[in-house]
């Protein structure tokens, strides 16, 4: 088989592609609140010193593998252990990869569909109907979630159907210059509308007092999943990058413009949540409740609430778009079926699946699934606490044990001996340990519930 010959076109692209697959909704109603009740600024240290021990080492990681085989990740990770005279079994990793973003993107397509739902709602809100209310109005019907999941589903197929240059670079140049430009605008009005003083202490005021170890584990889980390692994306992502790309840099700016998007969307929110005296508690409730009953008192709330929720919206395509595109790769490459037929039938198993997630809001609402789990967050749970986390310890045991020296010091940019032995010890020895941690620290719950 000859390693694919598609490379991004745009020098940025790869940097956009990648910060647009981590830049999703749980980073920006995550992050922010992470960092606001577990010591704020204390926070935002510790997290960051994750981001360098687990974050940067394992997206190092993906790259390597990805672009030296040219390959989706199923056959990058079996090239790579072949090469490194391993087990072509490590390839189960890959598939773990592909099987996560079709079971991420079910349960997630209903929540954006959410969001783009609520670009008109938020569009006519007034303080006559209470957020609660329209929030419950929104999900208590299935056919509406089904409406609206189908939409997101579709702009996915449509997009990832035109291939990898026409199709997801061209989106993706445009979108993230786009969202950039929406959350400056949503930061500029918490400044004028918002409590911006106290958003601005609330998220960075050091305060070391409330520190514990399970702030340091919060940090670990956080800086793992807000840059989408583990579940294939960023290694498929990586096989489409130029050979003259500096992998280290590229690693490093995708970091910080994933943490930068996440502190901005922090400041776009949480001034506006304590000049309205509003619920703080993260998850769907802050976007959905309390920024809508926000936007129904504020001036031009009906113009500033659409722009919120385009902004949603996009982040939540240009993350999902990384979840069917390893799939849609590996079933091209291996000429099993055209690009546009893997789509369509990949989007739809992925559509199929969300149904089950939709009704968790209405009609499935009291079923329960695993430990005492509704549909949606049995999905949720599946994939956040059992494949990512196993699918990221695996790269980085694959990578700093067996993975060749010879293949990694060939896609490291000359004179990065330094970068490479400092990247070689926490792969092998820090980032697979902390992993570790997050995935035992999130089953812990699990068991107390069977």
């Amino acid at each position: 088989m000859n390693k694919n010959t598609i490379t991004w076109i745009g020098k940025w692209t790869f940097i956009l592609a990648a910060a647009g697959s981590a830049v999703g909704l749980g980073n920006i109603w995550g992050f922010p609140y992470k960092a606001g009740t577990n010591g704020g600024g204390a926070f935002v240290l510790i997290y960051l010193g994750c981001i360098f021990m687990i974050g940067l080492p394992i997206m190092m990681a993906e790259i390597i593998i990805g672009r030296s085989a040219r390959k989706s990740p199923v056959n990058a990770m079996k090239n790579g252990a072949i090469e490194s005279g391993a087990s072509p079994k490590w390839q189960i990793v890959g598939w773990g990869g592909l099987l996560s973003g079709i079971l991420i993107l079910s349960f997630y397509s209903v929540l954006a569909g959410i969001c783009l739902n609520y670009i008109g709602i938020s569009a006519g809100a007034s303080s006559a109907m209470s957020s609660v209310e329209e929030f419950s109005r929104a999900t208590a019907s299935a056919t509406n979630l089904l409406f609206w999941h189908t939409v997101f589903i579709s702009l996915n197929i449509f997009i990832i159907a035109y291939g990898v240059i026409s199709g997801i670079e061209r989106v993706i140049n445009f979108m993230m210059p786009v969202l950039f430009i929406l959350i400056i605008v949503m930061v500029l009005n918490a400044m004028i509308n918002g409590d911006f003083m106290r958003g601005l202490s609330f998220m960075f005021a050091p305060d070391f007092s409330q520190v514990t170890p399970a702030t340091f584990l919060s940090a670990m889980g956080q800086a793992f999943f807000s840059l989408s390692l583990g579940m294939g994306s960023i290694m498929c992502y990586g096989s489409y990058m130029p050979d003259d790309e500096n992998i280290f840099k590229t690693s490093l700016t995708v970091a910080g413009l994933d943490t930068l998007i996440a502190i901005m969307a922090g400041l776009a929110i949480f001034p506006i949540i304590f000049a309205y005296g509003l619920d703080a508690a993260s998850g769907p409730n802050l976007v959905f409740v309390s920024m809508l009953s926000a936007f129904s008192d504020m001036p031009f709330g009906n113009l500033l609430g659409p722009v919120f929720f385009i902004l949603l919206s996009i982040a939540a395509l240009s993350s999902s778009i990384s979840l069917l595109e390893p799939s849609v790769a590996y079933f091209d490459e291996e000429k099993i079926v055209s690009r546009p037929v893997a789509a369509i039938s990949l989007g739809f198993i992925a559509w199929l699946l969300g149904i089950g997630s939709l009704l968790s809001f209405n009609l499935w609402s009291d079923k329960t699934f695993i430990a005492g789990l509704d549909f949606l967050g049995s999905m949720d749970f599946i994939t956040n606490q059992l494949l990512m986390p196993l699918g990221g310890m695996f790269v980085a045991i694959f990578a700093g044990w067996f993975l060749s020296t010879k293949i990694v010091v060939g896609e490291l940019s000359e004179g990065q001996e330094k970068v490479f032995n400092i990247w070689k010890f926490f792969i092998k020895f820090v980032s697979p340990v902390l992993v570790a941690a997050v995935f035992i620290n999130q089953l812990i719950p699990f068991f107390h519930n069977l």
